[in-house]
């Protein structure tokens, strides 16, 4: 069901797209012939054919899941194999903080792209989980951790303490995610 709604998300985008840039320029140039041409009849079909296979899909998916179950945590993949531990306490425990190396932080800012967009404004009419959003975040969060544990270890880190996540709204449906905490040695 996914598959059929990427592919009625592309069809829904490249409708619009040939629409907007070429159906309104061709309009405005000879307006005053009356006849629409086949390319132009056909964008509209996709566009408007697109934007309906999402919705079908999307909505099959919703009567799938009736009644509506609460979900199940996931459990998280496991880090690659780095040494650096990371927690969102103060202290590891049975280990002492021999040095405080600093602040180590990773970020990224992740959007995600129009055909997604649509199915999950489509969702919020039909309600239940975004979830081109939850696997955007997902992604985003995963590439910010990287990134800050690679700049621990540059730093000579065993672990990152106080570990904390923070998200802002860029633009649109892009969204900055920053993860900091404080890059420590640990004694035995």
């Amino acid at each position: 069901m996914k598959a059929v709604r990427q592919i009625g998300s592309i069809v829904f985008v490249a409708g619009l797209f040939v629409s907007l840039f070429g159906g309104v320029p061709w309009h405005v140039i000879v307006q005053d012939d009356p006849v629409v041409p086949i390319w132009l009849r056909i964008s509209i079909f996709c566009f408007l054919g697109g934007f309906l296979v999402v919705l079908i899909t999307l909505a099959c998916e919703q009567l799938a899941r009736w009644p509506i179950v609460e979900p199940t945590p996931e459990l998280e993949p496991k880090a690659p194999s780095d040494s650096i531990l990371t927690l969102n306490s103060d202290t590891v425990p049975n280990r002492p903080v021999t040095e405080v190396l600093g602040v180590a932080q990773g970020h990224t800012v992740y959007a995600i792209w129009l055909g997604n967009d649509l199915s999950a404004i489509v969702r919020l009419i039909l309600g239940g989980e975004l979830t081109e959003y939850t696997e955007m975040m997902g992604k985003a969060r995963s590439t910010a951790l990287a990134r800050m544990k690679v700049q621990a270890a540059q730093m000579g880190a065993d672990a990152i303490i106080n570990v904390r996540y923070m998200t802002t709204s860029v633009i649109g449906s892009a969204a900055e995610l920053l993860v900091y905490g404080t890059a420590v040695k640990l004694g035995c």
